[in-house]
């Protein structure tokens, strides 16, 4: 990993920038995963110092992912967002500088060529747009904004309460208005939607919920999205999120994701993984544990 103000990773002849946002409380972690208790975090003693403080509260963080290839600028997911009415405090009218820390690392919005979602939740699209005059624009106006069909049409026919409803009127209905929003068919195996940039199906979190697959050189990274919230989840992949949809899916595509990582090159980039953020997957014990990278 670079040492410069956005930290950043190499997969071939891909740079990977870790765009950050904000990091969440510490009253997220047994929100978020309620399995995660203190004394199961406290048994795992390499999440310590980063991953999680002494007392066994997770350390989690809000950032998204900025590359280049193929002279395609990319993002991943959007955070938060800025000024957005939200019912969690955590994420209720943020003020970052996020956008100042985006172009940073050199992706400026009116840059950005590609938006991948990997779900449709609050935190994963709130800088699909930003405010002008009242109303919600999209913040990357030049850009295709991709999310699998699945998931987009799971919440179409969803019973949203009002939480729900606002996010999607604040973050996606004015990208699709702008008619900027992409459905894609994600199969099994997944697909390319860029030379090297392939959408991997991980459903439970969401039903269309997919991983960012980069290939470059023989090299590989995967961008987890929120089919793994924590590395806690490695060493106890039966640790779900409150939020999951499908909880039993989601630990069964947890389970066959770190099993295909374990002990591979492959460098997976935690969305919600505080500092170091990105490492390898390797056995531990009964199950597995993240080795920095």
């Amino acid at each position: 990993m670079t040492t410069t103000a956005v930290p950043s990773w190499t997969v071939g002849d891909i740079t990977v920038h870790r765009v950050d946002e904000t990091p969440l409380p510490p009253a997220t972690g047994p929100w978020l995963l309620p399995g995660a208790t203190p004394d199961l975090v406290a048994g795992q003693g390499w999440l310590h110092p980063d991953f999680a403080d002494p007392d066994g509260t997770l350390r989690l963080d809000s950032h998204t992912f900025a590359f280049a290839v193929d002279g395609l600028r990319v993002l991943v997911d959007t955070g938060i967002g800025n000024g957005k009415e939200r019912a969690n405090p955590a994420w209720h009218r943020l003020d970052t500088d996020y956008p100042r820390t985006l172009a940073a690392a050199g992706f400026p919005p009116e840059s950005v060529d590609l938006v991948i979602l990997t779900h449709l939740h609050a935190d994963h699209v709130g800088w699909n747009t930003r405010e002008v005059d009242g109303s919600w624009v999209p913040t990357f106006p030049r850009a295709r904004y991709l999310t699998s069909r699945v998931e987009r049409e799971f919440w179409a026919s969803y019973d949203m309460d009002e939480a729900r409803a606002q996010m999607f009127r604040d973050s996606v209905v004015p990208v699709e208005e702008a008619g900027l929003l992409d459905l894609v068919d994600v199969p099994a195996e997944g697909v390319d939607v860029a030379p090297g940039v392939r959408l991997i199906p991980t459903p439970g979190h969401t039903p269309g919920h997919v991983a960012v697959e980069l290939t470059s050189r023989g090299r590989t990274a995967l961008v987890t999205g929120d089919c793994v919230h924590h590395p806690v989840q490695l060493a106890h992949p039966s640790v779900g999120a409150c939020v999951d949809i499908d909880p039993d899916r989601a630990e069964a595509t947890r389970r066959a994701l770190l099993g295909s990582l374990a002990g591979t090159d492959t460098l997976l980039l935690g969305t919600h993984f505080a500092p170091p953020t990105a490492g390898r997957v390797v056995s531990h014990d009964d199950g597995y544990r993240l080795s920095p990278a």
